[in-house]
């Protein structure tokens, strides 16, 4: 066996070290930076950081609505078990409404998939909240539709939904047209739940050092 790192700090500076020396992070804000590091360390692909589409002011605003108890609204259970919640600095709460028994009937109401119509349960949450999604791209394109009809808006959206249909498009149209909207994605079919939820882990305390 080859001999390998053991103790956890020295594996977390050493990754962070990776990061910053090979992703070019003075491109992105100063406050921006300690997401799109935890966004790469999430997957391990430095070269996301060419794809990634933001708000200038997304990291304030994210950070804001938290530190002043923003609930986090999750589009499944993945995104949500990703949260460290000894990191959100006011005791939020983390929502996902994937599995609540109402959200297959409504499913066939609105004729779109149960991602999408378990949007239509953050409606009394949904003001100033922060959404993370990390799987589905109905998710994000259900949300887009609620907002143009009048909906509540959120303090911040990071959209990282992946897969093959819809994905790229439902980011695009985000980035396209934010609705005056802070967000974060990241174009292209790749995502997943661990960037959605290492998203909100960096927006809620940073980074290892910034602890210290």
């Amino acid at each position: 066996m080859r001999p390998y790192e053991k103790n956890p700090k020295a594996i977390y500076a050493a990754s962070f070290a990776t990061v910053r020396k090979e992703a070019r992070l003075d491109r992105f804000p100063a406050d921006l930076q300690a997401l799109v590091t935890r966004l790469i360390h999430s997957c391990g692909m430095v070269e996301i950081a060419d794809r990634l589409s933001y708000s200038p002011d997304v990291a304030t605003r994210a950070s804001e609505a938290l530190r002043a108890g923003a609930p986090i609204l999750c589009d499944c259970e993945m995104v949500g078990a990703g949260i460290i919640r000894r990191y959100l600095p006011a005791g939020n709460d983390v929502l996902v409404t994937l599995n609540d028994p109402a959200v297959p009937d409504l499913a066939q109401t609105i004729g779109n998939t149960r991602s999408a119509a378990a949007v239509r349960l953050w409606r009394d949450r949904l003001d100033g909240a922060v959404v993370a999604i990390g799987n589905a791209p109905t998710t994000l394109f259900h949300l887009l539709e609620l907002i143009d009809d009048g909906w509540p808006r959120p303090a911040a959206i990071l959209g990282f939904p992946v897969g093959f249909i819809g994905a790229a498009e439902s980011k695009a149209e985000l980035a396209a047209n934010p609705r005056d909207i802070p967000f974060v994605t990241l174009r292209g079919r790749r995502g997943g739940s661990a960037m959605a939820s290492a998203a909100v882990n960096a927006l809620a305390a940073g980074l290892p050092e910034d602890r210290t």
